[in-house]
């Protein structure tokens, strides 16, 4: 499809290693990656363009997703250096034209970023608390009252594994993955007070 807007294709990888060896020998002007790559299909495809523009800001690169990533966007965006870096949903580039339109922005040194990960980006930026529903909203103030699982459960009358998932619910939505360094109900109630 490239070739036939006129561009070069030097590579085409099937996984991180093998992009991250790609780009060392070749030297593209740009780098389409998709975020999940073998053989996890996790991440790999995002933390190799992150480790690429880490060790050559200048490098152009594109990342498709299948959804809207918040976390991974914001990671790709916030590494620092912008220009140069796309983040597109693969469902909106069907239109070929559209999508190599965006490929040559980026390697032109622009940032392209699809109009839905802009919307959820900016909605978490201005209050990410927006996210939660009512209950999860009350299982959180309760939580900044000091409050166990067991006094929220009497207080809200549900059950212990309710509160626990309401918990884990909220958790995810403050997008505070586990972490060995932080507590995390913590981490919730100071967004909680910031709010």
């Amino acid at each position: 499809m490239l070739r036939h807007f006129g561009h070069e294709v030097v590579a085409a990888v099937a996984d991180a290693p093998a992009l991250l060896a790609a780009v060392a020998e070749h030297r593209p002007d740009v780098v389409v990656t998709d975020v999940r790559m073998p053989p996890g299909f996790s991440d790999e495809g995002l933390q190799a363009a992150i480790a690429l523009r880490a060790a050559d800001p200048d490098l152009p690169v594109l990342v498709l997703s299948q959804y809207v990533e918040q976390t991974y966007a914001a990671e790709l965006l916030d590494s620092g250096h912008t220009a140069g870096v796309g983040y597109l949903l693969k469902d909106r580039i069907g239109d070929v034209a559209e999508f190599v339109d965006a490929l040559v922005r980026v390697a032109a040194g622009r940032t392209v970023v699809d109009p839905e990960v802009v919307r959820q980006l900016l909605g978490r930026r201005r209050d990410p608390l927006a996210r939660l529903t009512p209950r999860e909203r009350e299982v959180l103030a309760l939580m900044a009252e000091g409050r166990s699982n067991t006094a929220i459960a009497r207080t809200l009358v549900v059950s212990e594994a309710a509160v626990a998932k309401h918990i884990g619910s909220l958790l995810a939505k403050l997008d505070l993955p586990p972490d060995v360094d932080d507590h995390r109900r913590v981490r919730a109630v100071l967004a909680f007070l910031r709010g």
